[in-house]
């Protein structure tokens, strides 16, 4: 039966709220640990490099994110047995405490010790705060609800991480170390006020992370999302070393148009998605990221540098929200927990391994050869991106 004019004037008023008092007070630890962690992860790399070569930067990149892997793997049952609030506690304080004993030292092993620290603590709030946002977004306006949380995250590492480098230029790494270590450790005010636990319905997807990574309406998503965040690790941690001359002045620019496309795409995808599905935007965005990443074989060339990171932040924005979109939608209440530890380990173990196998590849062939690599390997993710582009129930598919 056709929906009359008045059936359908009275579901758009019954449209559940979006800007509820929880959600609000979440962003405000969104915003503490996404500046707490994007100030210092392009600053960090050039702090260590005297102590330990080029082959430094990729190191402590690397090792931020792996740590950052291990917390999210650990999260899920941290969350069950202490609660969220606890989590997102002990994260926020891991970011910020290492953050301010960063001055200390210059030795590489310090370095790398604070980064695992804070890497860790970074996992828990990605993995706790993501699980506890999605409960408090409505399903009806789920697309719409991450976008506008992926707003809230992106605007600090869009305005953090050129200011990072800028800082640091200007005015030494200490400032910006006890910035990060202040924004994480500012956050924690709001945990109080968060709920603890969230009243969850339907069947989990399993015990922990091992049948997520298992199921196929999980894995493929969330792989092709772990090509592309391999190329943002390598963008924030060797763009400022392989752009040289007179397009350095570009890098900070760039820092900035990344960030600020990825969160335009995320807006866009989460309004589009909601209406038509998110599944047939994931291919788009996995060839404009790849596109992004082949242009940045132009390392001498300001102008195209600032388009390549346009570029590839368009796609990979797109790629955020709806690869994440996606997963929640094929999960029931119960698995949003694991969605998230999902999701951000293919984030991190993306971005971790990509910025240390580039160190490599760069030292091998020099930058843009390593870019253009790294590009022609973000296109074989085209193949899980095919096969997942159809869309699926909401319940995960468990098939190969």
């Amino acid at each position: 039966m056709t929906e009359t004019p008045e059936a359908a004037a009275a579901s758009r008023a019954v449209r559940p709220p979006l800007l509820t008092p929880p959600l609000l007070l979440r962003f405000v630890s969104v915003l503490g640990a996404s500046a707490s962690f994007h100030l210092l992860l392009s600053v960090v790399p050039g702090y260590a490099t005297p102590a330990g070569g080029g082959g430094a930067a990729g190191l402590v990149t690397g090792a931020l994110m792996l740590a950052t892997v291990a917390g999210e793997f650990a999260t899920p049952a941290l969350v069950d047995r202490y609660g969220y609030r606890a989590v997102l506690a002990v994260g926020l304080g891991l970011l910020g405490v290492p953050a301010l004993a960063l001055p200390l030292s210059r030795d590489l092993g310090w370095i790398v010790a604070v980064c695992l620290l804070r890497g860790l603590g970074y996992g828990f709030t990605l993995v706790a705060g993501g699980a506890l946002t999605a409960s408090l977004i409505p399903a009806e306006r789920r697309g719409e609800g991450l976008a506008l949380v992926g707003i809230v995250g992106g605007v600090p590492a869009l305005v953090a991480l050129p200011l990072g480098v800028w800082l640091a230029a200007h005015s030494g790494y200490g400032l910006v170390f006890a910035s990060g270590g202040a924004f994480a450790l500012a956050a924690l005010a709001s945990v109080p006020g968060l709920p603890d636990r969230v009243r969850a319905s339907g069947r989990a997807v399993g015990i922990g992370i091992g049948e997520g990574l298992r199921s196929a309406g999980l894995r493929r998503p969330a792989v092709v999302f772990a090509f592309a965040a391999m190329v943002s690790g390598i963008v924030v941690t060797f763009l400022p070393l392989a752009v040289r001359g007179a397009a350095t002045g570009s890098v900070a620019v760039a820092l900035f148009v990344q960030p600020a496309a990825a969160t335009a795409g995320r807006w866009v995808a989460g309004r589009v998605g909601d209406r038509r599905g998110s599944a047939g935007l994931v291919l788009p965005g996995l060839l404009l990221s790849a596109a992004g990443t082949l242009l940045m074989v132009a390392t001498a060339e300001p102008v195209v540098v600032v388009v390549a990171a346009g570029v590839f932040g368009t796609g990979f924005g797109i790629l955020q929200n709806a690869t994440l979109t996606l997963m929640y939608a094929r999960v029931p209440t119960t698995g949003y927990g694991t969605v998230s530890a999902v999701w951000n380990i293919a984030y991190d173990v993306g971005m971790g391994v990509g910025a240390v196998a580039f160190g490599w590849l760069a030292a091998a062939t020099g930058y843009p050869w390593a870019f253009a690599l790294t590009g022609v390997a973000v296109l074989t993710a085209v193949v899980p991106a095919h096969r997942d582009r159809r869309p699926r129930s909401t319940t995960a598919a468990t098939g190969p």
